[in-house]
């Protein structure tokens, strides 16, 4: 399979106001190019995180004013960043402060096009303070404006006379970004249901293309499964395979999933689970599982596989990796010899899929996937996975308590024995052994020490 053309660019059709995976739309107009930021992963706003964006809309500016077709474009950041896609547009980014627990929607220029005329709070008109402060008709944006005002610091809409623009409110002044004359849009607002119809013909495509590719590697060994996860990729990995004629699969549960996925485990008929090892026990033993120190997926996951295999012989197994999803799967091969397991041949038919393209395939054939993702997770592993955002980490709190609470209460007493504060564990520092300088920047910022560096060997 190629490379798809569309991996930096984002179209999107303006007379249906959808998102396109190609370059035209099935009514026959060629699609607008956006340019997406790195990772290059983009996924639509599913349930929960479109409600977060209204009530924060709501809150910070009177409005819920929002289109039902809404993407994520994640960014890099201290937490969860996300460049946020609507109306053909960048409407605006979402960020979650680990420090404050808190979320902020900053809004960009063009998002007032189409919400201007909704909004009823959060804005600072700076006329008269730039005139006094001999601002005149000089250029503001990148300008501070000293301002009096109730609002309370953060993102704000700025008004001059007849302009309107973006700015942030802090320290008793409105830094202001960008503004300029706003004239109004009203794009039809169409559901995700529209955006599958137009997509239908690249789906087809792609649909096509991955079954041959899995036909064609399929019999490469002599018997061939699918790992399934749980996860939206594997998913789609499993209905393709299931279309390609493979009819074994296998799921390994670490013990410390989320109920909702070995529910959704069962509900997919899979009739053969793998249990790794014992977490607890293991834990005890490695000590915390950290993002530059994954021991976990080989206790839990990879030897257990590779135990469970090593009685059938050789096999092909058709996983759901894609390039997308991080920097070191951006070159993962289509055929690939597992070096953890060489008795298994690893073959990837959605490696150039973007969740886009995942969740719309999903949609198109109606295929359940797992109700994490509309719970606001971006990625389901383990409810205490060092990959996962103290953002998700929040939202475990609050759907999960008494397992998040576990794990916390594990952390805490964890932290205490090596003289560590409890603010340590809020930050989400203990996910590392040594944390990227990002994190030791938002630890200094909230006055707590970061041990030295341990010097690997």
């Amino acid at each position: 399979m190629r490379e798809p053309a569309v991996k930096k660019t984002l179209y999107w059709c303006r007379e249906c106001n959808v998102p396109l995976i190609g370059k035209t739309c099935r009514c026959g107009a060629a699609g607008v190019e956006i340019p997406i930021q790195k990772p290059y992963d983009l996924r639509p706003a599913l349930t929960h995180d479109h409600d977060l964006l209204r009530s924060l809309l709501l809150e910070r500016y009177g409005t819920d004013h929002l289109p039902q077709v809404v993407l994520f474009n994640k960014s890099s950041g201290v937490d969860r960043t996300e460049v946020i896609i609507a109306n053909g547009v960048e409407f605006g980014r979402l960020s979650y402060d680990p420090a404050e627990h808190a979320y902020t929607l900053d809004l960009s220029q063009d998002a007032l096009r189409f919400l201007a005329p909704f909004i009823t709070k959060g804005i600072v008109d700076i006329t008269a303070e730039a005139e006094e402060q001999g601002f005149g008709n000089r250029r503001l944006g990148g300008k501070k404006v000293m301002v009096k005002t109730g609002i309370s610091e953060g993102p704000v809409v700025v008004r001059m006379k007849d302009l309107l623009g973006v700015g942030q409110l802090h320290d008793g002044g409105v830094r202001v970004r960008q503004i300029g004359k706003v004239e109004p849009e009203s794009p039809p607002d169409p559901s995700w249901g529209e955006v599958v119809r137009v997509n239908v013909p690249l789906l087809k495509n792609l649909e096509r293309t991955a079954i041959r590719f899995i036909r064609q590697h399929m019999n490469d060994r002599p018997k061939v499964n699918v790992s399934f996860s749980g996860g939206k990729d594997s998913t789609v990995s499993l209905e393709l395979a299931r279309r390609a004629g493979v009819t074994d699969v296998f799921y390994v549960d670490t013990g410390v999933e989320f109920p909702e996925t070995v529910e959704f485990v069962r509900q997919c008929g899979i009739q053969v689970v793998i249990h790794g090892k014992d977490f607890w026990k293991e834990v005890e033993k490695n000590g915390l599982p950290r993002k530059d120190n994954r021991w976990c997926c080989e206790r839990l996951k990879l030897q257990p596989v590779k135990e469970y295999l090593s009685g059938r012989g050789p096999c092909v197994t058709v996983q759901g990796n894609r390039w997308y999803e991080s920097f070191s799967r951006s070159t993962l091969p289509g055929v690939i010899e597992n070096p953890f397991n060489p008795l298994q041949l690893n073959i990837s038919p959605i490696r150039n899929w973007r969740a886009l393209e995942v969740f719309l395939y999903l949609w198109w054939r109606k295929v359940p996937y797992n109700p994490l993702y509309d719970m606001g997770y971006e990625r389901v592993g383990c409810y205490l996975c060092p990959a996962m955002l103290e953002s998700e980490a929040a939202r475990t709190r609050e759907i999960h308590p008494d397992l998040a609470g576990y794990w916390e209460a594990y952390l805490v007493a964890w932290a205490k024995k090596r003289g560590l504060s409890r603010r340590y564990i809020d930050l989400g520092l203990w996910r590392w052994e040594n944390p990227p300088p990002k994190m030791c920047e938002l630890a200094g910022r909230c006055g707590v020490s970061v041990p030295k560096k341990r010097q690997k060997s």
